[in-house]
């Protein structure tokens, strides 16, 4: 008789408890991200920018560090650009270079006139693990379309690619990065990568127009901790070998890796700027550029990595190639780029 009482018992719980689940709210599904996405699409910065020399438009996006317009973005979204406009919450800005880290492709943009704007929500990218929800927002469709939401899961950490820049010829390595199983594009890239609990961590890195990355080109993040702390050296104007404060600084080529010039390595001139400090100095299209500031150039990448540590008004020495085989020297007055 006990017994038979303690199995009617049990089933009516059963029960009762099976009808408690049926009628209560259904959870949000642990991949429903609209209430992360909610949290930081306010302060999510569409980027345009123009670059004349190639005549050519492009598109990015940022996150806002502060109230008063100082905007975290990947440095190829605003390299070489002339002009840089950014829209906020559907407030236009015309925006400034404040510096930037071209090997981690990192930069800081001032927003002009800015104030009160939201500040994006950061989170821990330490505390990431492999299959965690995030959603990476962006401008891949274009400032007067609505954002990319690109939902997907972290696949890996600790990876490396291999980034191209064309507008300049050089190349490096990016690390340290961690990859998500999302389609993003260009356009998207400095764009946030939020977690599930409304948090930025990370910056999407993508293809564009000038950066080219392999393999794929899609689906990688720098770790908001390794992105703001570059970025907070930016802001402090902490110049380092890295790390540039302002706008680049011109010496007015475009270049390549002079490998097909066996006995004089360096960089190829393609093209000299009218005008600038190259052309002053005496380089013309064709010339293979040895040294600069006493630094033996072996790749465009070297080239670029030495003007980086240089501001405006800085002279610096030359030694190149003529396209008749002869050494010159010269002297160039560094001019700030955009």
């Amino acid at each position: 008789m006990r017994r038979f009482h303690f199995h009617r018992w049990f089933a009516i719980l059963v029960a009762t408890l099976l009808a408690f689940l049926a009628a209560a709210p259904a959870a949000a599904a642990p991949n429903d991200l609209s209430g992360a996405i909610a949290a930081v699409e306010p302060s999510v910065v569409r980027i345009d920018t123009t670059v004349d020399y190639q005549h050519v438009m492009g598109t990015g996006t940022g996150i806002v560090l502060d109230p008063n317009g100082q905007v975290l973005t990947n440095y190829h979204v605003i390299q070489g650009a002339d002009t840089i406009n950014a829209m906020v919450g559907g407030r236009p800005f015309a925006a400034d270079i404040v510096g930037f880290d071209r090997r981690r492709d990192i930069a800081v943009i001032q927003l002009r006139g800015a104030g009160g704007l939201p500040v994006t929500p950061l989170g821990d990218s330490a505390q990431l693990s492999i299959g965690d929800p995030v959603v990476a927002l962006g401008n891949a469709r274009g400032t007067g379309a609505p954002l990319t939401q690109e939902t997907g899961t972290i696949s890996a950490f600790g990876r490396t690619i291999s980034a191209a820049d064309e507008l300049t010829g050089s190349s490096n390595q990016m690390t340290g990065l961690f990859e998500i199983a999302a389609p993003v594009r260009a356009g998207d890239s400095g764009g946030p990568v939020v977690n599930g609990a409304g948090q930025v961590v990370g910056i999407t890195t993508a293809a564009s127009v000038n950066f080219r990355m392999g393999p794929g080109g899609e689906g990688f993040a720098i770790p908001i901790n390794d992105a703001l702390a570059i970025a907070n050296q930016i802001r402090a104007a902490t110049p380092s070998d890295t790390v540039h404060i302002g706008p680049p600084t011109l010496l007015g080529v475009g270049v390549s890796t002079a490998e097909q010039h066996e006995a004089f390595p360096g960089v190829l001139v393609h093209e000299v700027l009218r005008g600038g400090p190259a052309e002053q100095a005496g380089l013309v299209n064709g010339d293979v550029i040895l040294t600069l500031d006493g630094t033996q150039l072996d790749s465009a990448t070297e080239l670029t990595a030495v003007l980086d540590r240089h501001y405006p008004g800085d002279v610096i020495a030359l030694t190149w190639i003529d396209r008749a085989g002869q050494h010159q020297t010269g002297k160039a007055t560094l001019t700030a780029g955009d």
